[in-house]
């Protein structure tokens, strides 16, 4: 089971909160998590440059909180909150058109990057997309989590690594990673890389240690 199932999923609930609160109706509930899913996508692709590692939602009857993690929220906020204005008049504009629905963002700074599976993913991905080589980008992202305090990692990645004919994957790990565990607190993103040679798929997995007796709330850094 664990080996098979996205590790923050399977403990959501558990160790992890939802990352959508609301509640709908079943006729309404699909196409509320679409504009749900929607959001985040225009929201990492829009502030690519603020390093987003989580986007949650929550809403009620007429309005919507974007509640944005992100590695840089200076530049969200932008000059006297320009950036953020601009913002939410996009997600407006894109999602929501001439309903009137109230959105507010909340900024969050994310305190150890290292130790965030999606920013260390995140980072991966920009240094491959600059054709470095892919062993020494995984011994990097290792060494890095590793010195920042986790008590296990795994990097992967696979695809047409140096532009090979045939598709291969490498991975390299440190530690230990308990995935069938449900009380150990796993970090876990994937990612696509875009590259000359084609898609490379990279995943990471982060161990910080186990949780005991905590009800799911506030995020685990």
């Amino acid at each position: 089971m664990g080996q098979k199932v996205n590790p923050r999923i399977f403990r959501t609930g558990i160790l992890f909160p939802w990352s959508s609160k609301w509640y709908a109706p079943r006729q309404f509930f699909a196409r509320t998590l679409e504009v749900d899913t929607r959001i985040r996508k225009f929201v990492q692709k829009t502030l690519k440059n603020a390093g987003v590692a989580r986007v949650e939602i929550e809403r009620t009857m007429n309005s919507i909180t974007i509640i944005i993690h992100a590695l840089k929220p200076g530049v969200i906020i932008g000059r006297q909150g320009a950036g953020a204005e601009d913002l939410k008049k996009k997600i407006k504009q894109n999602f929501f058109g001439t309903t009137k629905t109230a959105i507010h963002l909340t900024i969050f700074e994310v305190d150890k990057p290292q130790l965030n599976a999606s920013l260390v993913a995140q980072q991966m991905v920009e240094e491959l997309e600059k054709r470095m080589p892919y062993r020494r980008v995984l011994k990097g992202a290792l060494d890095r989590v590793q010195k920042a305090g986790a008590l296990g990692v795994k990097v992967f990645v696979g695809g047409r690594l140096n532009g090979a004919e045939i598709a291969k994957r490498e991975t390299l790990s440190w530690g230990k990673i308990p995935l069938h565990t449900l009380r150990a607190n796993i970090d876990y993103y994937r990612v696509t890389a875009h590259t000359m040679a084609g898609a490379l798929g990279v995943k990471v997995w982060i161990y910080k240690g186990d949780v005991f007796e905590e009800k799911p709330g506030k995020e685990r850094s």
